[in-house]
């Protein structure tokens, strides 16, 4: 690791990364661009930088080692936008039904993908990202799937090819949330719920909700972070089933449980963020470090796909994916109604 931080190579990985994470958040801001979101857009700059082979190739070594470690200090810093106390005001029903969301959807989005022959690794990425929160969530789980040296390169392109099954079908919903709100006649409340309960990403939710007015946003934040908050739990849960599912609990691993670290700074980083003084303005700058660093990973992966799988690979798992998320909404719509 040391050889790698004092070479070139690495360098050029970090200021390419930086550059895509940097331009994806800019992008970001734009309204149309605004719905996707700066991680999708940084994955999208990482894949377009191909096109400069040469460049991208000289920086692999680098690549590898921003894809693993800044992702983990992205989530990390990701929890400070997490506040337990806003969290906890919200109430039972709302935490209970980021609980039901997040196990439900995970299981029949696994379970549709497997019936229709996508390999197992993909299914629970595809099924993370789709109930839990989005590209983030494919990210924070991918480490608790271990993957031998003949499977990084499948590995990265299943990480690929699940992120942009939930940033495709998180903006097809968000439009369509946003075309039913004049006819389902919900309250602002309601309707937060809704979106921030069946939308994949914190952008998804954040641009849907804000067509609610001010109550409808906040609400629409919260419901989601609930789910952002089940991220640690359940990476967890699917790394220990994932081990035992596939007996890698046996000889030199037979003790060594799958436990996310990275997820517990993050929930220690949600613990601070909720009750040290640390002021608005430095938890506004650590969250926007967590996308800057999330960014680059982002786009670190996004430079080491390969096109020609992705085509072959995706299209059942995005049906799967997709299926899910109309029973989601569906779910979310009727749960709102009666009992927000």
């Amino acid at each position: 690791m040391l050889v790698l931080l004092k070479s070139g190579r690495f360098y050029l990985a970090v200021a390419l990364t930086l550059f895509c994470s940097l331009l994806g958040s800019f992008l970001a801001g734009f309204p149309y661009l605004q719905v996707i979101g700066a991680l999708v857009l940084a994955l999208v700059l990482g894949m377009i930088l191909q096109v400069f082979q040469p460049v991208v190739q000289q920086a692999q070594a680098g690549i590898g080692f921003i894809s693993n470690k800044f992702l983990r200090l992205g989530i990390i810093l990701l929890g400070f936008k997490l506040n337990l106390i806003d969290l906890a005001q919200a109430g039972v029903k709302t935490i209970l039904l980021a609980i039901f969301v997040v196990s439900g959807t995970i299981t029949l989005t696994y379970k549709l993908a497997r019936k229709l022959g996508v390999s197992q690794r993909l299914a629970i990425l595809a099924a993370s990202g789709t109930g839990i929160c989005g590209a983030a969530a494919v990210m924070g789980i991918s480490p608790q799937l271990p993957a031998t040296p003949a499977q990084a390169e499948q590995k990265r392109e299943d990480e690929v090819l699940a992120v942009a099954i939930v940033a495709i079908l998180g903006t097809v919903f968000t439009l369509i949330e946003l075309g039913l709100k004049p006819l389902l006649h919900m309250t602002p409340q309601q309707f937060g719920v809704m979106t921030g309960g069946s939308l994949h990403e914190i952008a998804h939710a954040v641009a849907a909700g804000s067509a609610g007015g001010p109550v409808s946003l906040d609400t629409a934040i919260i419901t989601k972070l609930s789910r952002v908050l089940l991220l640690a739990p359940a990476a967890l849960i699917i790394g220990i089933w994932y081990q035992r599912k596939n007996q890698l609990n046996t000889a030199a691993g037979a003790h060594k449980l799958p436990i996310p670290w990275f997820m517990g700074g993050f929930i220690l980083a949600s613990i601070c963020g909720t009750f040290l003084p640390l002021g608005a303005a430095t938890l506004a700058t650590l969250v926007k470090l967590a996308y800057l660093f999330l960014g680059m990973a982002m786009a670190a992966l996004g430079m080491s796909v390969n096109f020609r799988v992705i085509g072959q690979r995706g299209g059942k798992a995005f049906l799967a994916a997709g299926t899910a998320s109309c029973v989601l909404l569906l779910f979310v719509i009727v749960v709102s109604k009666a009992f927000f």
